[in-house]
């Protein structure tokens, strides 16, 4: 019987994800990545339990166990007084209420566990897509060292910049107007901070921060916004300078400066995404994770989007066969569609929710943020089952549809 073949474009959490999913289905793929060496970039990741439960199926809850902090709660804070806007349950009553946990981990940590599942014969290093081209039933890549693959289906995991992208939509990745510092910091310098093990956010005038546990809690992962100004960022990411950052937060609760005080370095990262899209697929090519919708990192829903894309994708491609992968992919695009648009743009609408300038709205949205308290603002997403949906979808296409000349 043939085997579909999948050329994944991007080594990231998005394609070695897809990569795991693929291997476990036992479809046949190849992913080409164009670093030389494979590292993760960042500081940390939050999982939630629409994405853990995922990789717990794929086989990784002993190596994420291994590595992630469960913290028990997230605190929203003012930003001056620190006062308690909101606490949502975590640990335990997250875990009981919707089936899975809630990480928070280094994103190197994720990265590595994942690739850890791959076999490595399959992962094609300094091997850079330059080009895609559709054809009938197949699509062929072009690398930068001229040599051509075909493949059964293309998919593009390889981020906000992606090449495989330009086959679906002639856009450009938009400038938000904000840039985010992250920064790692041991965890005995600010021993204040891990009492309840939570992923923390102050929020105040134009700016917030946020910080969690990882590294089995040796380590405090933060990201600190900061206006960027009206003109477009030129630059994704570069070295940062603490003593900006510091002085961007001057005025702020001591837990704050303390954390930034104790950093010795920062990245700096011009935040970007792009208008959301209307097709997830054309032809045999389709794209996942950032290069499908990239997010702000405002609902911390990015990477937990890109795990959902990979798991939907591979159901779709094992329940159709290779006889149908036309099929798989429209059912792929169906499912994931409206709710990554849907996230998407929520993302980018905390933009100027989380900072709000002291005023008559900044205190309506804490006041609505008090009364909202809980676990039930947050079951859309936590309890959402990415392979549900897909199995769903698919028992609904086939009830609709009629059984002759189906293969």
């Amino acid at each position: 019987m043939p085997k579909t073949s999948v050329a994944i474009i991007g080594a990231g959490i998005a394609g070695l994800t897809l990569a795991v999913a693929l291997d476990r289905a036992g479809i046949d793929f190849d992913v080409y990545e164009q670093a030389d060496v494979l590292s993760e970039v960042g500081a940390g990741v939050q999982l939630a339990p629409n994405a853990s439960r995922l990789l717990h199926r794929l086989g990784l809850r002993d190596r994420l166990r291994a590595v992630a902090v469960e913290p028990r709660a997230i605190e929203m804070r003012r930003w001056d007084d620190g006062a308690l806007l909101q606490r949502t349950p975590l640990g335990e009553i997250c875990r009981g209420r919707f089936g899975a946990p809630y990480y928070t981990l280094h994103r190197a940590d994720l990265h590595s566990v994942l690739l850890a599942l791959v076999p490595p014969e399959r992962v094609h290093l300094a091997a850079r897509c330059v080009a895609v081209e559709r054809m009938a039933d197949a699509a062929r890549l072009e690398l930068a060292d001229g040599t051509t693959i075909e493949a059964d289906l293309v998919v593009g995991a390889d981020g906000i910049r992606s090449v495989v992208r330009e086959q679906l939509v002639a856009d450009r990745p938009r400038y938000s107007g904000q840039v985010i510092y992250r920064g790692l910091v041991p965890a005995e310098r600010v021993p204040h901070l891990l009492g309840a093990e939570a992923v923390r956010l102050w929020f105040g005038p134009g700016r917030h921060c946020v910080c969690y546990p990882v590294s089995s809690g040796r380590q405090v992962s933060f990201g600190a916004t900061v206006p960027g100004g009206a003109g477009r960022e030129e630059s994704w990411s570069a070295p940062g300078n603490v003593r900006d950052l510091a002085a961007a937060y001057e005025g702020w609760h001591e837990d704050v400066t303390g954390l930034i005080g104790a950093a010795e370095s920062v990245s700096r990262w011009a935040l970007h995404d792009r208008e959301n899209i209307k097709s997830l697929v054309t032809g045999r090519v389709a794209i996942i994770g950032d290069a499908a919708h990239p997010m702000l990192p405002f609902q911390a829903q990015g990477a937990n989007q890109a795990i959902e894309d990979a798991a939907v994708l591979a159901r779709c491609l094992a329940d159709e066969g290779p006889n149908s992968l036309d099929a798989a992919l429209r059912r792929y695009e169906h499912v994931r569609l409206a709710r990554t648009s849907r996230i998407q743009s929520r993302s980018r609408e905390n933009t100027e929710s989380f900072h709000l300038a002291d005023g008559v709205a900044q205190r309506r949205r804490d006041e609505t943020a008090g009364a909202s308290s809980g676990l039930d603002g947050h079951a859309w997403l936590f309890a959402y089952d990415a392979e549900r949906a897909a199995l769903a979808d698919g028992a609904a296409e086939s009830t609709a549809m009629p059984t002759i000349g189906r293969t």
